[in-house]
Order: structure tokens, then C-alpha cells, then sequence
């Protein structure tokens, strides 16, 4: 399925209009961060290609794309922890995406079983020192899950 948006105007439209006029990288993807609608706690980061846009605006479910896989994937479709989006924003320039979601199942955004894919802390003063977890907490295990 081929899925165009339209082209970015002027700098005043793109930063103050009413259209969605994403502009995509040259790999043809958008950023996108997630965060939990009631808490705000950072979920996840990934990508959405002009399909998975097309897909999360018309089902209001979240869909990203999956450069390792190099296909689209639908949040949630192997685990049952499907992203219900309750609001999604673009920033003023248009390359970035913020969609705030509902969890279905036991609230795991991240596919080690974790509610955030952010549950390591990167300390400041050294590089190279040790990553802290926080939130470290499996709410399901992968293995179950996904097998293997």
C-alpha cells in the first residue's frame, strides 16, 4: 500500500498550519516517542514510515515501522499489549511524533517484558561507567511470550 502525505509548504505553514505534512528522513521514517497518557512516563521510541502514519491516524491504534525487520508492524500484535492512542502531536518543524497510549494487557511497552524500553539510567561524570536499571520490574516474560 503506498501512502503519500502532502509535501511540506512554506516554513509558516509548516510551523503554524493545520496540515499534517510529516517530513520523513531520507530512509522515508519519522521519529516517534511514546509516553503513557495517564502517567507520562516515557515508553518507547521508534519509527513510522508513511504507512505506519497512515495506519495509527485511521485505527487509533499504534503501528511503527521495523528497520530491522523492514516491515510494518502493529504495536502489540505477537504480545496482545496493543497501543491505544489518546493523542497524537507533531512538533513545530514536523520530523518528530508524540503519541500518548493506553496499554492493553499488563501494561508492557517493551518487548523484554519491562513497561518502558527506558529502564537503564546512563550516569553522568564518567563515560563508560556502568548503566543503573531502574524500573527494572518484568511484567511478563519474553520467553512465554515470543518464544525462544
Amino acid at each position: 500500500m503506498t501512502v503519500t502525505f502532502p509535501a511540506p509548504g512554506s516554513h509558516d505553514e509548516l510551523e503554524e498550519g493545520q496540515r499534517l505534512t510529516p517530513k520523513f528522513d531520507r530512509d522515508g521514517l519519522v521519529g516517534a516517542i511514546v509516553t503513557d497518557v495517564e502517567t507520562g512516563d516515557v515508553l518507547m521510541f521508534a519509527h513510522m514510515n508513511a504507512e505506519a502514519l497512515a495506519a495509527t491516524i485511521e485505527t487509533g491504534v499504534a503501528h511503527f515501522f521495523s528497520r530491522s525487520r523492514g516491515k510494518l508492524w502493529r504495536k502489540g500484535e505477537t504480545s496482545g499489549h496493543e497501543m491505544s492512542v489518546a493523542e497524537m502531536r507533531v512538533d513545530c518543524d514536523q520530523d518528530a511524533l508524540w503519541l500518548r497510549v493506553r496499554v492493553a494487557g499488563t501494561g508492557a511497552a517493551c518487548h523484554t517484558g519491562r513497561k518502558s524500553c527506558f529502564y537503564r539510567a546512563v550516569p553522568t561524570g564518567e563515560v563508560g561507567a556502568p548503566l543503573r536499571l531502574v524500573d527494572d520490574a518484568r511484567l511478563f516474560d519474553p520467553a512465554k511470550t515470543y518464544g525462544g
